[in-house]
């Protein structure tokens, strides 16, 4: 490419999605280019490598978490945002540790994906390898083991809720980032739940319980009036 322009590939055998999305992405300020699976994907991003993907889950030859997976074993570090129609929780933490670096359910906002799209490729450009293909992160004194499903603070083994260390996870990958209670809502309970924003908050305080963090001087994860929460602290890639 000679213009400083983004590439955006977009992998969906959905014509309707890619006919609408692809001008919209292009009004933007992005370049894009399509393909109708995985299989066509891999294919197209070994002549023309995209600065990032933008993958549905569902397709047929070769769905999105198939072609996530031969990516990452690849070694292809390319960031990725999976959209899907499934919103269990389940699926959402199975495709993020797969090597998504992020995930929107179907339908969607354009201007949300667009807003995905910049906060990924801020990601992409401060962490190498990207944060979300880390088994280990650490922040400070706080250790997140991924992999074990395991947080250290000073060397001791937190006991945190389930709730509490998926949303955990999402923040410290997301550094930096304001994350909204409907969105972390999304991300760690699910559709599958009918839970309201009130959960969110109930998640944040048993977090800084554990971490000794004060709302009014946080070290970790700051409250942003009206809109949501903050990971603060520098993180950085252990191993």
């Amino acid at each position: 490419m000679e213009n400083n322009k983004h590439l955006v590939l977009i992998v969906d055998d959905d014509s309707d999605i890619i006919d609408s999305l692809n001008p919209f992405l292009e009004r933007c300020g992005f370049e894009c280019e399509s393909a109708p699976n995985g299989a066509i994907a891999l294919k197209h991003i070994q002549v023309s490598p995209p600065d990032l993907i933008v993958c549905d889950v569902i397709m047929p030859e070769m769905d999105g978490r198939e072609f996530l997976r031969q990516l990452r074993t690849a070694k292809i570090t390319i960031p990725v945002i999976m959209l899907t129609q499934v919103g269990t929780t389940y699926e959402k933490i199975l495709t993020l540790e797969e090597g998504a670096d992020d995930y929107i359910n179907k339908p969607f906002d354009p201007m949300e994906l667009v807003a995905r799209i910049y906060s990924v490729l801020r990601r992409s450009r401060l962490y190498q390898p990207s944060l979300t293909n880390a088994w280990m992160i650490s922040a400070g004194d706080l250790i997140v083991n991924r992999q074990r499903r395991e947080v250290y603070f000073k060397g001791e083994l937190l006991h945190l809720t389930r709730r509490a260390f998926i949303l955990l996870e999402y923040l410290i990958t997301h550094p930096d980032e304001i994350l909204s209670r409907e969105r972390l809502l999304e991300m760690v309970w699910g559709w599958e739940n009918v839970v309201d924003t009130r959960a969110v908050d109930s998640r944040i305080v048993e977090l800084r319980k554990a971490l000794k963090d004060q709302t009014d001087e946080p070290l970790f994860i700051e409250t942003i009036p009206q809109q949501g929460y903050r990971f603060i602290h520098p993180v950085k890639i252990n191993g």
